[in-house]
């Protein structure tokens, strides 16, 4: 069995680290990473938006929750989570649209916005989308004046228009934050 030097040894970790050098001058740099707009694409009344990943606290199957007396229809009830009470809104409800009875794939968008902590259902979440900010188009089609209160531009991915929807913009919409009956 052959000895290794000290030398030996030095040089080799030398290489290492040469190559981790050219590897790292390879990798993305945080201004091109800065540059990136990343959101949460899901669906509603089958159409496709995508929400900035910054607005969503986190993403979870339906829980069982209990239900408010006193609330509006569109509040769902109130669910345990880990110890905290977590309203739950129906976002086809809000809108005034007849929620589709309960679908294997509806999952709740969490926002956690200011004082505004609850939990949105949506048809159908389809994962993180990655955009460059040179594909952000402001002005976009509006086919549902519904929810044009709550969008925010676009990105196209190939020939496809990704609606920006905002929790933000929903969070802070006074009728959203009324949810009892008057």
């Amino acid at each position: 069995m052959s000895e290794i030097t000290d030398l030996q040894a030095f040089e080799f970790l030398q290489s290492i680290e040469q190559r981790s050098f050219e590897s790292a001058a390879l990798s993305p740099s945080e201004e091109d990473l800065s540059r990136l707009w990343t959101g949460v694409g899901f669906r509603i009344s089958g159409n496709n938006y995508v929400v900035r990943l910054t607005e969503v606290a986190e993403i979870i199957s339906i829980p069982r929750y209990t239900k408010v007396p006193g609330a509006k229809a569109w509040v769902k009830g109130l669910a345990n989570i880990r110890g905290t009470l977590l309203p739950i809104m129906d976002l086809h409800g809000f809108l005034g649209r007849k929620a589709p009875h309960a679908l294997r794939r509806q999952r709740l968008l969490v926002i956690n916005h200011r004082d505004i902590h609850c939990g949105v259902i949506v048809d159908e979440v389809l994962g993180l989308n990655h955009y460059e900010d040179e594909e952000w188009v402001k002005d976009i089609p509006i086919n549902d004046e519904v929810m044009a209160p709550y969008l925010k531009g676009g990105f196209y991915s190939g020939e496809n228009l990704w609606t920006v929807f905002s929790l933000k913009a929903l969070a802070e919409t006074p009728s959203f934050r009324q949810v009892a009956l008057v």
